[in-house]
């Protein structure tokens, strides 16, 4: 009995030392960057980019965020951060609401050929970025939104569409069919019984496609770099000229900095809502 304890022991501590190791391995690189962006270029230069700043300082932030070189515009990636709130905030709700209305349609209120629009949905999943940069430029052109937030935003709705109604559609389909039933012998309509039935039931899938969306649009460059102006370029977009920005002394601190910046909501929202966004996907959001 003794023996077999201490196997386990063995066994679970030799789990928690792998499972440390792994994390060690994926934070370094974040580690490195945080330390690097609160050092200067003379402390940079003498190459010791994984030890910790001797004498730390925020003056790479301050510039980041304020002063540093986008290309030719010297005012810092502050605009660009708020630029890309300004995108991705919208967007996320709009193609989350649309795709909640979508799945319940496609789990509950099915019609003859629901299956086909499903499939047919399904498929905007897999289409590439690029096999629909001209058409949508051509769409944003006619509509006068070009270069605009409300041209991103539209354009991050109508690609988050099919992956929210996917989402939604198989987690309705795990909700019990005697609760909709039974909303309409009482006389429940579409909107009343989604309102009072389904929507109470849906906290679980509403975190996954949130932070779902919400990482994807915020990450995004190439919709970013095609179809923004001078002034509404997302922050991924700022990131890259920052870097790419050749005149001058290349200043490390500053572009770790700024990509630091760029992060950190992303790392908050999995920090405050990981454990949630796990139990959404075991909840059903990724049942078939």
């Amino acid at each position: 009995m003794v023996n077999a304890n201490w196997s386990q022991q063995a066994g679970r501590a030799f789990t928690y030392l792998v499972l440390i190791l792994f994390a060690l391995y994926f934070i370094m690189p974040l580690v490195v960057m945080v330390f690097n962006s609160l050092k200067d270029l003379a402390e940079i230069r003498t190459g010791n980019l994984i030890l910790p700043p001797q004498s730390p300082t925020t003056e790479a932030w301050q510039k980041a965020w304020s002063s540093a070189c986008t290309g030719l515009s010297c005012e810092g990636v502050s605009a660009y951060f708020w630029n890309s709130f300004k995108i991705t905030l919208p967007a996320v709700v709009l193609a989350s609401a649309i795709g909640a209305i979508n799945g319940y349609v496609l789990a509950k209120w099915r019609f003859r050929g629901s299956e086909v629009f499903f499939a047919l949905m399904l498929l905007g999943c897999f289409i590439p970025f690029q096999a629909v940069l001209l058409p949508m430029a051509q769409t944003l052109g006619y509509l006068g939104l070009a270069n605009s937030v409300p041209g991103l935003i539209l354009v991050h709705t109508i690609y988050g569409i099919p992956f929210t109604t996917l989402f939604y559609r198989n987690y309705y389909v795990g909700l019990p069919t005697e609760l909709i039933s039974a909303a309409k012998l009482d006389g429940a309509g579409f909107f009343q019984t989604f309102y009072h039935i389904v929507l109470p039931l849906s906290g679980p899938i509403i975190v996954v496609t949130l932070i779902w969306e919400f990482t994807n649009i915020w990450n995004d460059f190439l919709f970013g770099v095609v179809y923004s102006g001078p002034t509404s370029q997302p922050i991924t977009v700022a990131l890259n000229n920052l870097v790419n920005t050749s005149h001058g002394v290349k200043e490390y601190n500053v572009d770790m900095a700024a990509a630091i910046i760029a992060a950190i909501p992303t790392i908050f929202i999995y920090i405050i809502s990981g454990k949630y966004f796990l139990r959404g996907l075991v909840a059903g959001a990724v049942k078939g």
